[in-house]
């Protein structure tokens, strides 16, 4: 539940006070109604939006619908609230006219009449955030330093002998706790630490009870194995000296095991965090401290027929053993009883040493295998075969490049020969010149020149560079 404002919002603040007032429209302006409660609503929402509100509730009407609408009104003034259905399902108590409360939710415009209200999605007693907020802040806290940790809680003994009741001497939740458990184990030793269980300085009586019963323990008391905090239903400030600090460490501290057994089965404390068991209700308690004694006692005497019976078949089984064997063979000839089983050794023995010579053999076989191969990858053997084996590749590789290396230079002879009868010498030899301009490019055709232009005429022997004159085209 999301805790009040610190400041509560009461219904006798004026909203208006803090709007700021809208210059003065223009004379020709004409606002109708509707846009008037529109503005009006614009301006609620966005300037006051959501609040918590404290006041009483009266006129509380519920529809069937499960629509709730009341008056949240102090000794100033009066606010309209509507709390719709999927809302109101979150509310613990009913409401009802003259509680005081504490609500949350949207100011608004209810258009159709021009009323502002409040839409509600919280209602709480008045006081009770706070308490809650309280609540939920000491229950992190001790819990981030472990006082609720599951490794360290304390087994309840399942057949305690003694028993101590923190609770209130007087209240109801004692005298129910008495009568189950003087019903249902009345061989139990029950010790009563008399505390006030409500009210200021509650904590520090539940506190120092516990301190005393786990001192005492074993010396001036007898030995304690539960220890149970109990206390009858209550509203949340009835409660509330179980959910103090005090109490909870007192309950961690206790050597004891602890059981819980604070308010109705909807109520948790900060006492059942800490305890080693929570416990619904007291009188749930007093079922969980110990079996009951009737039930025991039938379980019990079932036990013992089943182990009477069982011992029963055991000896009469013996007994028919025995009566067997003294009536056998075994009184007239036991030799012949060890015949077969004499035989049934030769026969095993016989197996045993075939078995013996068969896996030896294979063994045998299996070392002289891994001799062969052993002897097959001697290294010098190895190094034999494969030097052999490199000798011949050897060979092969130097025929090999020896043929290639002849193809190659028959191929180059025969193009060496080509070029020689087809290359510019051979054309130079034949009387023949070769012309390039002064880019070095090759002149096929006079018109390739022009007048100015420098060339180089190759010879058989020698170059002439010259420049050009004069290009006659044929």
């Amino acid at each position: 539940m999301e805790p009040p404002r610190t400041a509560a919002l009461p219904v006798s603040v004026d909203f208006f006070s803090s709007i700021t007032q809208p210059a003065a429209p223009a004379a020709e302006t004409i606002l109708t109604v509707t846009q008037v409660t529109r503005r009006v609503k614009e301006v609620l929402e966005n300037q006051v939006g959501a609040v918590w509100v404290q006041g009483e509730i009266s006129n509380h009407r519920r529809q069937a619908s499960g629509h709730h609408y009341f008056t949240l009104k102090d000794a100033g003034a009066q606010l309209s609230c509507v709390l719709f259905k999927g809302s109101a399902q979150a509310v613990r108590a009913p409401l009802a006219d003259g509680m005081m409360v504490q609500a949350f939710g949207d100011i608004t415009v209810y258009e159709a009449r021009g009323q502002y209200q409040m839409l509600v999605k919280k209602v709480q007693a008045a006081g009770q955030g706070a308490l809650q907020a309280r609540f939920e802040e000491l229950k992190r806290r001790l819990a981030a330093e472990g006082l609720f940790a599951a490794e360290v809680k304390k087994t309840i003994p399942r057949f305690p002998r003694t028993v101590a009741i923190i609770t209130s001497p007087t209240g109801a939740a004692l005298q129910d706790m008495l009568n189950i458990l003087t019903r249902r184990a009345p061989y139990l030793r029950i010790l009563v630490a008399g505390v006030r269980v409500q009210g200021a300085g509650a904590e520090h009586e539940i506190a120092a009870a516990l301190r005393m019963l786990t001192e005492e323990s074993g010396g001036a008391l007898p030995q304690i194995d539960t220890i149970v905090v109990a206390r009858g239903g209550g509203s949340l400030e009835d409660l509330w000296c179980f959910n103090e600090e005090a109490v909870a460490r007192a309950i961690f501290d206790c050597v004891i095991p602890v059981i819980s057994a604070v308010g109705h089965e909807i109520d948790f404390t900060i006492a059942d965090f800490s305890a080693d068991l929570r416990a619904p209700t007291p009188s749930a308690a007093a079922e969980l401290l110990a079996p009951d004694c009737s039930e025991l006692l039938t379980a019990l005497t079932q036990q013992g027929l089943r182990m009477q019976r069982r011992v029963q078949q055991a000896v009469d089984t013996a007994q028919r053993v025995i009566d067997l064997t003294i009536r056998g063979t075994f009184q007239r000839d036991a030799e012949r009883i060890l015949l077969p089983w004499r035989q049934r050794v030769d026969g095993v023995d016989e197996s045993l040493r075939g078995l013996i010579m068969e896996s030896m053999q294979r063994h045998t076989s299996a070392v002289q295998t891994c001799q062969h191969r052993l002897e097959l990858k001697r290294p010098d053997r190895v190094l034999a075969e494969r030097t052999a084996v490199l000798e011949i590749l050897r060979e092969r590789l130097t025929s090999r490049a020896a043929a290639a290396v002849e193809r190659m230079r028959g191929a180059v002879e025969k193009h060496a020969g080509l070029l020689r009868t087809l290359g510019p010498e051979a054309t130079l030899d034949r009387g023949f010149t070769c012309t390039v301009d002064a880019k070095g490019r090759v002149v096929r055709e006079a018109s390739q020149l022009r007048p100015g232009d420098e060339f180089e005429t190759r010879f058989r022997k020698g170059r002439v560079r010259g420049v050009v004159k004069d290009v006659r085209e044929e």
